[in-house]
């Protein structure tokens, strides 16, 4: 009850990020998992797994509030799914401790400019459709690799580009949920054709996962909320020294 306990407030916390800023639900589920001693491509696959549900609530959410730029978002989706695919098959294909020094060098990079980004003004534009191919592909990639690249890198750039901040945060947001669900069944299919060696620890990981749901289907609704309450760049900062602080904490393991 305790691991459950603890992931489901991790989860919740995390989701009110996300759902204030368009990102870091991912990042923060994946690297506490990871500090845990979870191997990548499990914490990868547990966090897609709850992904499927709290971006299915969030996405319907923006829906219904019409917070979707469905130009971006069919000319988002297709880029975000192959980057996705590719890297889970690059996850799955090697030994997960390989990857432990380049996923918290990833995180750390994440964490620095999310912290940079808090302390300058963002000028406001169209969303810029030539940039979105290859932010699309490359969110995909690094989500699937690190549990959490998508909104980070996709929400960050077309923010930094100048997009307008309701249409890009609820269209990166919705796309999310397909996205997830390629990572999802290529997972499941690594699984069945015997690909992934690691996938038998999963089982061990189940109530952390169960948390993880709980925590941010429960808070998804609420995080309309924060973004009324808490300042975007206050949020911004908070989040960008978490996710430096864990992948501190990744290292100093790594070195241990």
């Amino acid at each position: 009850m305790i691991e459950f306990a603890t992931f489901f407030f991790v989860g919740a916390l995390a989701q009110l990020v996300d759902g204030a800023l368009g990102m870091a639900y991912g990042v923060i589920s994946s690297t506490v998992l990871m500090s845990f001693g979870v191997p990548p491509s499990v914490a990868s696959a547990s966090v897609h797994t709850a992904e499927l549900f709290t971006t299915a609530a969030s996405g319907t959410a923006h829906i219904a509030n019409r917070n979707i730029d469905w130009k971006l978002f069919w000319r988002l989706v297709p880029f975000g799914v192959a980057g996705a695919v590719l890297g889970t098959y690059v996850l799955t294909s090697i030994d997960g401790s390989v990857l432990r020094p380049f996923v918290a060098a990833y995180l750390g990079v994440i964490g620095v400019l999310l912290t940079a980004r808090s302390f300058r003004k963002i000028p406001r534009a169209p969303t810029p459709m030539g940039l979105v191919p290859p932010l699309g592909a490359v969110g995909g990639f690094l989500d699937s690799i690190g549990g959490g690249g998508w909104g980070p890198i996709v929400t960050s750039g077309l923010l930094g580009a100048g997009g307008q901040p309701r249409y890009v945060i609820g269209t990166v947001n919705a796309a999310e949920f397909l996205v997830t669900l390629a990572v999802s069944l290529s997972f499941l299919l690594a699984l069945l054709t015997g690909h992934w060696e690691e996938a038998g620890d999963l089982s061990t990981h189940a109530l952390s996962v169960l948390g993880l749901i709980g925590g941010g289907v429960l808070a998804a609704p609420l995080a309309g909320y924060a973004v009324k309450a808490i300042p975007e760049r206050l949020l911004l900062r908070i989040v960008g020294l978490l996710i430096c602080g864990l992948c501190l904490q990744q290292i100093v393991s790594l070195l241990s």
